[in-house]
């Protein structure tokens, strides 16, 4: 069972930054960001493996950046510019492979207004 503990999620104007970080209590674990708006399915936001290959929504791309601390086991998504359709609750994924089971994390709530 992998635990994993979120932060830096909050409110913030429309063209403002927010860093989210998830720290997890396994390591060489493949780990990402989703987010799920109000009335919307869950989606992908971006991901990033153990040796650093990273993946991005479209909607994030030249906007967010996925990184990580191998030595703390921690994730970080840095958000800038932000746009007022990138609020919703914002999970921290991970898991060992991709066929293996899913870990998420709590949840951390980002609002951007306009």
């Amino acid at each position: 069972q992998v635990q994993l503990v979120e932060s830096g999620g909050g409110l913030v104007q429309a063209g403002g930054s927010l860093r989210l970080s998830c720290t997890a209590s396994g390591s060489r674990l493949t780990m990402g960001w989703y987010r799920q708006a109000p009335g919307k399915q869950r989606e992908m936001v971006a991901s990033i493996t153990d040796n650093g290959n990273t993946n991005y929504a479209d909607s994030v791309k030249g906007r967010f950046t996925i990184s990580r601390d191998n030595a703390k086991n921690t994730v970080y998504l840095q958000m800038n510019s932000l746009k007022p359709d990138d609020t919703g609750v914002y999970y921290c994924n991970a898991k060992f492979a991709p066929w293996s089971p899913n870990y998420w994390g709590q949840g951390t709530q980002v609002t951007v207004s306009s």
